[in-house]
């Protein structure tokens, strides 16, 4: 299998912020305090199998899935198991690991995935403890082992605003990259989504497809609605995160955990965005240390400014996230005159600004919504960034009624939080549009159990 086609999309929408990161790396000494966080893991429940004092090396298991006591979830250092942070009704917040000086790595043995078969590639991935990297729909939460999909879908084109490119991370390892590929074929067909000029499209063992158009045209959700879409009763399995396709590269052609990726510094108040190689886990303060003006009031996102979540110098870089985004607050902004101002210098989607006579230009953008809650307008303003062949405003409704059989003809089986994402942006209605979808698919999985 190679290239197949190209996919043109119209809806969506790009946000151009200033604070991209260029295209140079810099070198970080690590504090060694690092951190594995359930919450990253979308639907699990963790059970933790380690002890506070305990010695682990890369590779171990610090914590399971309590469903599905075989996918486990893998410390990305070796040292000592710090602590085990729990919140309300004792639920697991984190497992702090304190790395060694010197690295110690379970070796799990190089493996060649061509001789391999799905069962074999499934046991390699449980085993290192990387499998519940892989997401599924429907209800996009980590799969488990016990469903086979009809289907895996990996999207590589990261069109989010201020996205740490992918083409840019991969480039040396496109080995490890066709061995995860490879791997992943080994269990169902694979498609691979790319962007129109991609030099990932020669990959083989997988339908590679170009999406061309507006974000999210690199959401995996989107490409599975265009490709083969979701009916009740069936699962895919999907990576929207490509550094995962990594991961599983590595473990065969090392026989080791690795779970470095490339992450974008970046944001309108980073002095000097620039990418960085980091662990999954580890603290943000010696990345986030000089990098900014403390005498500002920011907001620092684990993620992009989407579908990120708010953090601070003292959390840890999460599973999925590859960009660290640092923008002003706005708490402190002092407007005078408020939206009676041209505003020739914040973006607008409807034009409500002067800013659009402008021209292609990056904005500042801050935490400000800009209005509060009110009744959901039908005006079809979701439809307009949604290139998905569902009715974005209707299946919100329906959500938020609890009406789960007109959720179900309504498409609910193919929708994650991340596609609401740019509604959620646009919405004149400021509702939390990611928040109700995650909501309603939990229900929805209950009912379904």
């Amino acid at each position: 299998m190679a290239f197949n086609q190209d996919f043109y999309l119209r809806k969506g929408l790009d946000i151009r912020l200033k604070g991209k990161a260029a295209e140079q790396k810099i070198q970080l000494k690590s504090n060694g305090k690092y951190a594995l966080v359930p919450d990253d893991f979308e639907g699990i429940t963790p059970k933790v199998v380690v002890h506070e004092g305990d010695h682990v090396k890369a590779g171990d298991a610090l914590f399971v899935n309590k469903q599905y006591p075989q996918v486990r979830f893998a410390s990305p250092v070796s040292g000592k198991v710090a602590a085990v942070e729990r919140g309300d009704r004792r639920k697991v917040l984190c497992v702090r690991v304190e790395a060694d000086a010197q690295q110690e790595f379970v070796d799990f043995g190089k493996k060649d995935v061509a001789k391999l078969d799905g069962k074999a590639v499934i046991d390699a991935l449980l085993e290192a403890g990387i499998f519940g990297y892989i997401n599924q729909l429907p209800y996009a939460v980590s799969t488990n082992p016990e469903t086979m999909p009809k289907a895996i879908f990996v999207s590589a084109l990261r069109d989010k605003p201020l996205a740490c490119d992918f083409e840019y991370e991969v480039k040396g390892q496109e080995s490890d990259f066709q061995t995860g590929l490879t791997a992943l074929s080994k269990i169902a067909k694979t498609y691979l989504g790319v962007g129109k000029d991609s030099s990932l499209k020669n990959m083989n063992d997988v339908e590679v497809n170009a999406f061309v158009g507006p974000c999210p045209a690199g959401n995996v959700g989107v490409q599975v609605n265009h490709l083969d879409p979701v009916n009740k009763g069936e699962v895919v399995w999907t990576i929207g995160d490509p550094s995962v396709v990594l991961f599983i590269g590595r473990l065969f052609n090392t026989g080791k955990v690795n779970l470095r990726r490339t992450v974008a510094l970046c944001g309108s108040e980073v002095q000097k965005p620039v990418h960085v190689d980091m662990l999954v886990g580890e603290e943000l303060s010696t990345l986030l240390s000089n990098s900014y003006d403390a005498s500002h009031h920011v907001r620092i996102i684990n993620g992009n400014v989407l579908t990120g979540k708010q953090t601070s110098k003292n959390g840890f870089l999460a599973a999925h996230s590859s960009e660290i985004t640092v923008i002003p607050e706005g708490d402190d902004a002092d407007e005078m005159l408020g939206w009676i101002l041209p505003r020739f210098k914040q973006f607008s989607v409807n034009r409500s600004y002067f800013s659009w006579l402008l021209g292609k230009k990056e904005y500042v953008a801050d935490a400000r919504i800009k209005g509060g809650e009110r009744h959901m307008i039908m005006s079809g303003e979701y439809d307009r960034v949604l290139p998905m062949d569902i009715y974005g405003e209707y299946l919100i409704k329906a959500i938020i009624t609890g009406d789960i059989d007109r959720q179900e003809q309504l498409g609910i089986y193919e929708v994650s939080p991340e596609d609401f994402a740019l509604a959620e942006f646009v919405d004149s209605s400021k509702l939390e549009l990611q928040r109700i979808v995650r909501e309603g698919l939990n229900i929805l999985r209950k009912e379904n159990a």
